[in-house]
């Protein structure tokens, strides 16, 4: 295994929960009154029977206790039977989603190859948990399933080169921001005993700008194109828009703290536009704070 296969993974995750969703959906009864583990254990193995290179089946009950053997590709592993697994990713995922669910790659109790298990909670008529039915497969084959086709590759390609080609755009527009900045210093002399307030604040303005521009840069490469945006809480565009809009927040606070400074000595009478740009920087975290609320929630669903 590489981290490109963990990518790879990562990346058609969704189409392979989908299709163990189909598989468990087609084949084992749910919501049935009189539901008993002898009329789940053969609808198991039969998914078990159409999955070739399956490593095992076996059956929770609803406090996460293994009731059935680990019907592997040549036996059945009686010893199973009674060991408990609500600690597994596999058991408490599937109920506290209430859902198909599958786990990131490990180690296979019965192979020591990487593994992923798929789990999907059985319900009794009335709506409570009975069981947790599960199949594990190998990680190897879960990429076959993983795999997106000629289309997705194309597509995902030509994209992650046009992010390559703005984020590098955006970087070297930052550089050019961030050495105007600098130069400023140079150009008007700025030192101890030449200091003048609006040549500080225009040369802030450059370097903040620059600070907000490639902080964005910085973070399309990281997820875009390098793909390390696969964590558990905000991720993916919704971690692009936070780090944007919080560059955009700390740029707009200096700015008003500078000019807070620059109105009160310079022109007090104008001290209420920097109020304005306060503001809407408070308008703007808050609507942030908001925003990251609702977007978290969305994504522990």
């Amino acid at each position: 295994m590489v981290p490109s296969d963990i990518q790879l993974y990562a990346e058609g995750r969704t189409k392979v929960r989908a299709y163990f969703c189909y598989l468990f959906s087609k084949n084992i009864p749910n919501r049935l009154p009189s539901l008993s583990q002898e009329m789940i254990i053969p609808r198991l193995l039969k998914i078990k029977a159409d999955l070739e290179n399956c490593e095992g089946v076996y059956l929770l009950d609803y406090k996460g206790v293994q009731v059935s053997p680990t019907y592997t590709r040549n036996r059945e592993v009686m010893d199973d039977i009674g060991k408990i697994r609500a600690d597994r990713a596999y058991y408490y995922r599937a109920v506290r989603e209430e859902r198909c669910t599958i786990t990131d790659p490990y180690p296979s109790l019965i192979t020591g190859d990487l593994t992923v298990t798929a789990s999907a909670p059985v319900y009794c008529e009335n709506g409570d948990l009975k069981y947790v039915a599960c199949l594990d497969m190998p990680f190897d084959e879960v990429l076959k399933i993983a795999h997106l086709n000629t289309l997705d590759n194309i597509f995902s390609k030509f994209f992650k080169y046009a992010y390559a080609a703005f984020s590098f755009a955006l970087v070297a527009i930052a550089m050019l921001l961030f050495f105007k900045g600098i130069s400023n210093f140079f150009y008007y002399g700025i030192s101890p005993g030449h200091f003048k307030i609006k040549d500080v604040f225009e040369a802030t303005i450059l370097l903040t700008l620059s600070l907000a521009i490639f902080d964005l840069s910085k973070t399309l490469i990281e997820e875009e194109i390098l793909g390390r945006h696969k964590e558990h809480n905000v991720s993916g565009p919704h971690k692009t828009m936070v780090r944007f809009l919080g560059s955009i927040i700390i740029a707009l606070s200096i700015e008003a703290l500078m000019l807070v400074f620059k109105f009160a000595i310079t022109d007090p009478d104008k001290l209420m536009y920097a109020i304005f740009i306060m503001g809407g920087v408070s308008f703007l975290l808050i609507s942030l704070a908001v925003y990251i609320k609702f977007t978290k929630l969305k994504i522990d669903e």
